[in-house]
């Protein structure tokens, strides 16, 4: 393999393990409640704006993180108690435009207080290239994939070993029964929010050091992290992570390959042909019916 090749492939993996995290979040509150939260970007948009506000404040970086943790987390618990949350019996439809306004509302505050300008962060380590084979990857890429892996993990083992997170599971599968089993599904919910608020947070303040962040980071972020989950299968963990990643590396291909010009456009491109093809995603499991 040439080392361009591989260039581009680092630059993907590291651009998936980004899209993951969103996708991650889309997934999670697409199970709790089957509504596609349009407000993720914002969380990974809150996350890299918070973090880097407080760094340039003169707070220590790791303090000033997990600042910018917690941030989100607040927004996506006021997002379902004072939003999503007082709408549960609507539409779906109505659901996900309630998700748009807040997304707008949250970038609307952000550039009030923020302003327009772009903000970064310090590399976590040193911001010397690596060598690999001819090509180069920035150490902070490798905290992206560090970090991101080990967020997946744990939310494997906290699905599959607390009792917290198999109830989570119970009532993404059937909320009634769910709640006849004593789960509480409000609280599913507004934890399904505050943990997406989180790894979207995660997302955001992982890749400012590589790409800085705007009042409007959150769209584009989103919409990706949108698309990886569709191509995944929306709800699925796993299908979440394949999405995030082959997003990211079509998306490096494009521009290295063809022209950055169409690296934004390939991905819609995808995930409508995916959705032609194969409407329950690449992983999703196939409907049936039940006779």
């Amino acid at each position: 393999m040439s080392p361009e090749f591989i260039q581009f492939i680092l630059s993907g993996i590291t651009l998936g393990a980004t899209y993951t995290l969103a996708a991650l979040g889309f997934s999670m509150i697409f199970n709790a409640s089957g509504v596609i939260n349009f407000a993720q970007g914002e969380f990974i948009m809150i996350g890299g704006m918070c973090a880097s506000v407080l760094v340039s404040a003169g707070i220590p970086l790791p303090l000033a993180c997990i600042v910018g943790v917690m941030a989100a987390g607040l927004i996506g618990y006021l997002m379902e108690r004072l939003a999503v949350g007082q709408c549960r019996d609507a539409e779906v439809a109505t659901l996900i435009l309630v998700t748009i306004g807040v997304s707008m509302i949250v970038r609307g505050l952000t550039e009030i207080f923020f302003g327009k300008a772009n903000h970064g962060l310090p590399h976590f380590s040193s911001d010397k290239p690596i060598e690999i084979a001819g090509a180069t990857i920035l150490p902070q890429s490798l905290w992206v994939l560090a970090v991101s892996a080990l967020i997946v993990v744990g939310l494997k083992l906290f699905f599959s070993r607390t009792q917290l997170g198999k109830g989570m599971l119970a009532a993404s599968y059937d909320r009634l029964a769910a709640q006849l089993v004593g789960i509480d599904v409000r609280r599913v919910l507004t934890l399904s929010f505050i943990l997406s608020a989180l790894i979207g947070a995660f997302g955001g303040i992982l890749v400012t050091p590589i790409s800085t962040v705007a009042y409007d980071t959150g769209i584009m972020l989103g919409l990706k992290g949108f698309v990886a989950a569709t191509l995944g299968g929306l709800g699925s963990g796993s299908g979440a992570v394949f999405g995030g990643l082959l997003l990211g590396l079509v998306e490096a291909l494009t521009a290295g390959y063809v022209s950055s010009a169409y690296k934004d456009a390939v991905p819609f491109v995808m995930v409508f042909i995916v959705m032609v093809l194969r409407p329950q995603g690449l992983l999703g499991a196939k409907p049936t019916d039940r006779i």
